[in-house]
């Protein structure tokens, strides 16, 4: 409510940053743990001396950089151009609060970025020892990066004592802050593996090269499943109670963490079964399928992540709906529409004469025609459910959840949603605006379906 509201029809805009940030975790885990499977893996070539080795690490860092610093790099900021948008309130109080953090990532992705070149383009023009310490900063410099970025992610989650003392540090190393970071580190060790399978698969044609990657790139997947293990368990050990009781709620959540599980073990047994313990697996079809495995079990966990967070964006700070949580009360004394500058400056330029400067009359608003209320209602709707729902089709749309009910069910839920699903946040307005918003959403509800009289009908 304190900025515009950044319409996306039918995806709804929280979905395009959930798109977006899925596309760019995924490379984001690799760009991490292919850098230490490089750094480990140029080590071991130099040191036995397998110039085979070294010419395909050489092959795949050009692979590695093209995806990871490149693409990487453009859904890295495809991220933040989305958030400042869609989620503006959430990410003014990140960047507030985590200044100090986000300068010391910039620092070490700048040394990333430089090292990876370094790595690459000076590859054969440094001593062995120099080029392996580039491989060696670069590795250090991505794992500190998703260090940061972790502590700020798990703050999003369970800050801990931040609300209390905002103190940057207690912000920072929060309850989620070691689960998440042997989670995701589990997660870009499990990657990286099926990344080098992947590239491996379609370059690489000597059978005792291709048996000696399958062996050397096993083991990171196997640790790294191991670490998305205990890190899960332990993520939802370190759950808010609210999320632990909107992740019991929903079941569509648990199946999800389920097939987690599932996946993460099937690709553990595999990996073991196969390229540890029997090289020579490796084919195309068979990299493709681990692939889509570990792809899966990412994309799933960082759904559920962002879904037990509910009804907040930032646990206790930031409500779902884009309010903080202590501007509540005087909302719903004053009015919704008056408490933001656009909704005020849009109620102000259509209907003045339900303005006396800087207040608005909602029982004028009221004696409108009845399109007009719902003209309204549709702002209202927009600014303070928009987060999380589309209207009548799209990402969980409104229109198909409130299909044949009565005007009244819809405006005891309008008034009370937190009441209804206590995942919900509280309606942030007076009785005239749920009055408002009840009537726009009363004209998008679908009746019952046809035949569905339940006997009740002659």
């Amino acid at each position: 409510m304190h900025y515009p509201w950044w319409h996306v029809p039918f995806l709804t805009a929280p979905m395009l940053i959930a798109i977006i940030s899925v596309l760019h975790v995924v490379v984001s885990h690799y760009a991490v743990g292919g850098g230490i499977f490089l750094a480990a893996e140029t080590r071991h070539a130099y040191k036995t001396n397998n110039k085979s080795y070294l010419a395909y690490l050489k092959e795949h860092a050009w692979f590695f950089i093209l995806i990871t610093v490149v693409y990487g790099a453009i859904t890295g900021v495809g991220i933040w151009w989305t958030i400042g948008l869609a989620s503006p309130l959430a990410t003014e109080v990140l960047i507030h609060t985590f200044v100090f953090g986000w300068a010391m990532e910039y620092c070490f992705f700048i040394l990333e970025i430089v090292a990876a070149f370094i790595f690459f383009y000076f590859w054969g023009k440094l001593s062995p020892k120099t080029h392996q310490l580039t491989a060696d900063i670069y590795a250090f410099s991505a794992w500190m990066s998703l260090v940061i970025i972790t502590g700020i992610t798990g703050f999003m989650l369970n800050p801990g004592s931040w609300p209390q003392n905002h103190n940057f540090w207690a912000g920072f190393f929060n309850p989620q802050f070691v689960p998440q970071v042997l989670a995701r580190t589990g997660g870009a060790f499990l990657l990286t593996s099926l990344y080098v399978y992947l590239h491996a698969s379609f370059k690489v044609k000597d059978p005792e090269l291709q048996n000696l990657i399958q062996r050397r790139s096993a083991r990171p997947a196997l640790l790294g499943a191991i670490f998305i293990v205990i890190g899960g368990i332990w993520w939802y050990l370190a759950l808010p109670e609210s999320a632990k009781y909107a992740l019991a709620a929903a079941s569509v959540l648990n199946v999800l963490m389920v097939l987690v599980f599932a996946l993460t073990a099937a690709v553990f047994i595999m990996m073991y079964l196969g390229p540890y313990r029997n090289p020579g697996w490796l084919s195309p079809g068979f990299a493709i399928l681990f692939f889509a495995c570990g792809l899966a079990a990412v994309t799933t966990g960082e759904y559920i992540r962002e879904a037990v967070r509910k009804p907040y964006i930032v646990y206790n700070v930031v409500m779902s709906n884009q309010v903080l949580p202590e501007e509540i009360p005087g909302l719903k004394q004053n009015g919704y529409l008056e408490g933001g500058r656009w909704t005020f400056a849009w109620i102000t330029g259509n209907y003045p004469q339900a303005v006396d400067s800087t207040t608005i009359d909602e029982n004028k608003l009221l004696t409108l025609p009845e399109t007009d209320q719902r003209k309204i209602g549709e702002v209202l709707f927009q600014y303070h459910c928009n987060d999380c729902h589309s209207a009548e089709n799209g990402f969980s749309p409104v229109g198909h959840m409130i299909r044949g009910w009565t005007p009244e069910m819809i405006k005891t839920v309008v008034e009370h949603p937190e009441k209804s699903h206590f995942f919900m946040p509280p309606f942030c307005g007076t009785p005239q605006e749920a009055e408002l918003l009840a009537k726009y959403m009363a004209g998008i509800a679908p009746a019952h379906p046809r035949g569905m009289n339940y006997g009740l009908e002659r």
